[in-house]
């Protein structure tokens, strides 16, 4: 039985093409991630994980329903920035496409904000830049998954920077 998909750790061979990082991940396995940071919010662990992952809840496009996924983020000049790795093809960034209109969880605080997709190649690597910056070790390595050095040239940051998308929300007053 020959199946399209082979997954293989961190990269997925698709039809003789390999395709590395989390953007090649199976959509159920990143459903189930989205479940340990959502349960240490629920016990109060917000302020312990909250450093780095918030939890953000949108809209969904199809159902209305609220949906609520985990995710790294940057705050930078009093916005919260969020990378895709799968682009405008990752299921939060299409909610918010539909209905910019999101609630943000992190650390101790909750508030609701208005969130922007932002395809700019130039903005995108300035976003990856400042994730070098503070978190050199583990941005570095997932950089790596996707093909580029620990520390690339700003012109391969841009060039990977086409194929993925941040979302900026900016806070309601």
């Amino acid at each position: 039985m020959d199946r399209p998909y082979k997954c293989r750790g961190l990269w997925i061979e698709k039809e003789g093409v390999i395709v590395s990082g989390f953007a090649s991940a199976p959509k159920f396995l990143l459903r189930l991630i989205h479940w340990p940071p959502q349960i240490a919010y629920a016990l109060g662990l917000g302020p312990l994980l909250g450093r780095l992952v918030l939890l953000l809840t949108t809209t969904g496009r199809k159902s209305g329903k609220p949906r609520v996924v985990p995710l790294q983020y940057e705050e930078i000049d009093g916005r919260i920035c969020l990378g895709s790795s799968r682009g405008l093809a990752a299921d939060w960034v299409r909610n918010i496409l539909a209905d910019p209109n999101v609630t943000v969880r992190v650390k101790t605080r909750r508030f609701k904000g208005t969130a922007e997709v932002v395809t700019d190649s130039a903005r995108i690597a300035d976003f990856l830049e400042v994730r070098l910056r503070k978190h050199p070790g583990m941005v570095g390595a997932m950089i790596k998954g996707e093909g580029l050095s620990a520390k690339p040239e700003r012109a391969d940051l841009e060039r990977y920077a086409a194929q993925i998308a941040i979302v900026v929300i900016t806070p309601e007053k």
